[in-house]
């Protein structure tokens, strides 16, 4: 018998020290790849008061202005020095980058099936690494995804935009959301239990303004009111008081939201972040690839909720293993659904990456907010392309 439980997710603002360091890892990638689609890219960013430092390794035919790309992103990300002491004109910028190792390099360019007689074009390119990684898909949203990490994007969305459209003119760039959803006897939303948001603000405005303006400006317009009750507990700046922010507050690292960045912890994640990576790397490509096929899946009809595992080892094409997990919601056994899944969907880096047109300089949109269910962007791993070849195992 189901029971009534709770959910919480997490998501933070594109001034969050860490999504800071994101936007300039995949900022500084999205540049390599206007010039050199085929380039390899592994860009990390860290960032504290007054420093961005950019490291890593890159092999590309390319020639980018790191220095620009942080300021440009730094500006646009709204520390501009207007009520914050970190500012995109004054910070130094250091950067580390140097070429890929070739012993990497070895097994990406030439994989094990092509190094052993393969003849298939898709043999080529060998995992960027070992690795596992997840996708899921569930009914609780028109997006697929779960209500939690869903609403929780929304919150900081619409801090954002109230920042920056001038409708909430004290709030500064750091911020985030958190949302508790109940669920009820047959695991469907009904209600917000609870809803937190922590948004950096000027020092000249009380603790009352920025709770009146949230919950106004944000809270109300962001979700759906039909969740929200006279027992929802809102907490605004439960602290007291949020004027120092970004990297002045606190140091920020590419990688350290990969949950933010996913499923909001309701689904697993796998070993690695995304951002910097380019597509040749598995912890990127295979996560939104195992998205695409547990969408597909439940949007074809196969499954009302669906996990997907896949795994692979460094320079080898082929994934080392695929898991389905459909909750016991499958309309076929699992086992099945991954026999399906291996019939149509080819899981090796070069035809993921040709499938879903990833060479593109497509990644700094997705680095904040969320990589996956993000209905306001053409995300070709967001697409449901396969859901009527796929529904014909329903007859």
């Amino acid at each position: 018998m189901s029971v009534k439980r709770l959910f919480t997710s997490e998501s933070v603002t594109e001034g969050h020290p860490d999504k800071l360091c994101d936007q300039v890892s995949d900022g500084i990638l999205d540049a390599v790849l206007a010039q050199d689609p085929g380039a390899h890219v592994a860009c990390e960013t860290c960032t504290t008061t007054g420093v961005v430092m950019v490291m890593g390794e890159m092999t590309a035919n390319a020639q980018v202005d790191v220095e620009g790309i942080v300021r440009e992103t730094v500006k646009n990300i709204g520390y501009d020095g207007s009520g914050d002491s970190f500012d995109y004109k004054t910070c130094a910028v250091l950067s580390a980058i140097h070429g890929q190792s070739p012993d990497i390099a070895m097994g990406v360019n030439n994989a094990l099936e092509n190094r052993a007689g393969g003849t298939d074009r898709y043999d080529l390119i060998g995992a960027g690494d070992q690795g596992m990684m997840f996708g899921y898909a569930c009914r609780e949203t028109r997006e697929l995804m779960p209500a939690p990490i869903t609403f929780a994007h929304e919150l900081t969305r619409k801090l954002a935009e109230v920042r920056k459209n001038g409708k909430v003119p004290f709030i500064l760039p750091d911020g985030k959301s958190q949302v508790t959803v109940r669920y009820d006897e047959n695991g469907a939303p009904e209600r917000f239990d609870a809803i937190v948001i922590s948004t950096q603000h000027l020092d000249s405005v009380s603790l009352e303004q920025v709770r009146e303006a949230v919950i106004e400006e944000v809270i109300y317009q962001a979700v759906p009111k039909r969740l929200l009750d006279k027992d929802t507990k809102i907490y605004v700046n439960p602290t007291g008081r949020f004027v120092i922010g970004g990297p002045q507050g606190d140091s920020g690292l590419t990688g350290r939201k990969i949950i933010v960045d996913t499923y909001g912890g309701y689904a697993r994640h796998g070993g690695g972040a995304f951002s910097g990576k380019d597509p040749t790397k598995v912890d990127r490509t295979g996560a939104y690839y195992a998205r695409y096929i547990a969408k597909n899946l439940v949007a074809a009809g196969l499954a009302d909720k669906c996990e997907l595992q896949l795994a692979y080892a460094i320079g080898v094409a082929q994934p080392v293993s695929v898991l389905v997990d459909s909750f016991g919601t499958g309309k076929l056994d699992d086992g099945k659904l991954a026999d399906i899944v291996r019939r149509h969907f080819d899981m090796r880096p070069a035809a993921m990456i040709e499938q879903l047109d990833l060479r593109k300089p497509v990644y700094r949109q997705v680095a904040a907010y969320g990589h996956m269910g993000r209905p306001d962007l053409d995300l070709t791993w967001e697409r449901c392309d396969k859901a009527g070849e796929l529904a014909q195992y329903l007859k």
